[in-house]
């Protein structure tokens, strides 16, 4: 049986036009498709969890509004626990304005609304849920002082916490103490670590940069040249998949919900890493966030 997954982050609507390209700062483009879906890094990851085969809770908050109840409700169809999703009557619930190419690129402007309502007692009253479970997964859509909180509290459980540090943020050495594995792409990982990278060498050099501050294991995300691994000294590069992307939309978001799924599934690391690849580059054939996660059978 799976150990339980537990993922405390954003939630989002997703409203996404696609374009021929992005445009420039004051350009006006004629756009093609609009589209609307539920999103948010954290729902993106617990939705990629659940249909991986996870067994999830999600810890969040929406607004008291029609698209608030509508995400919830697509969560619960999903098999997701959201008992522990909150209602804030004081904020709407949140919202990302999305621009996709025809190379599947995007920009994304997001609207956190209730998001940043989420608060360090809703971690508390879902502290029996974090008991129960192996993984914590977080991002960086909430507070911060709920991420330092829950991770934590979390660890002080034995519990693995991972983190998605994005969008890229200053981070404490406490907290990256506090983690199993940091889970960056190239841009988050240029942020914590001030290096830039331009190729495998300088990968390695920021993986050593962060490591250093204390976190277990550090996962840097490559985009299509797959994923670099430092765990406990030892390098390792998993290649990606090689496939005509549409749509880069929630496909890191993919790759973190697809290794706490093998995680849990006591798989190692590296054969985690390798798993997250693959379902990844299943999300960027198709366009949207959570309409774009594969379910396990179509990863197999």
């Amino acid at each position: 049986m799976n150990k339980k997954i537990v993922v405390i982050g954003s939630c989002n609507t997703d409203m996404v036009v696609s374009t021929k390209r992005l445009p420039l700062p004051g350009e006006t483009l004629i756009g093609g498709e609009f589209f609307m879906n539920s999103g948010g890094k954290g729902a993106n990851q617990a939705v990629a969890a659940a249909r991986l085969g996870g067994d999830v809770c999600l810890i969040a908050k929406v607004g008291n509004d029609p698209l608030g109840s509508r995400s919830v409700d697509q969560y619960r169809a999903e098999g997701i626990n959201v008992d522990y999703i909150g209602i804030d009557h004081d904020n709407p619930s949140g919202v990302a304005l999305i621009m996709v190419d025809e190379h599947g690129e995007n920009s994304i402007s997001v609207a956190s609304g209730a998001n940043m309502a989420l608060c360090v007692t809703d971690v508390d009253r879902a502290k029996k849920v974090i008991a129960e479970a192996d993984i914590v997964l977080m991002q960086l859509e909430i507070p911060m002082e709920v991420v330092e909180h829950a991770a934590r509290r979390a660890h002080g459980m034995g519990k693995r916490v991972i983190l998605n540090p994005a969008p890229a943020h200053v981070l404490s050495d406490s907290l990256l103490r506090s983690l199993y594995v940091l889970i960056a792409n190239e841009t988050e990982a240029e942020f914590i670590s001030g290096t830039q990278i331009t190729d495998m060498d300088s990968v390695a050099r920021a993986a050593d940069i962060i490591s250093s501050k204390g976190v277990e294991n550090v996962v840097i995300t490559l985009g299509s040249k797959g994923a670099f691994i430092k765990q406990k000294g030892i390098y390792r590069h998993i290649q990606g998949y090689k496939v005509k992307a549409v749509d880069a939309t929630a496909a890191g978001d993919t790759f973190c919900g697809a290794v706490c799924v093998a995680l849990a599934e006591n798989r190692p690391l590296a054969e985690a890493v390798e798993f997250a690849n693959h379902c990844a580059s299943v999300t960027v054939t198709r366009r949207g966030a959570q309409t774009s996660l594969p379910y396990r059978s179509e990863v197999e």
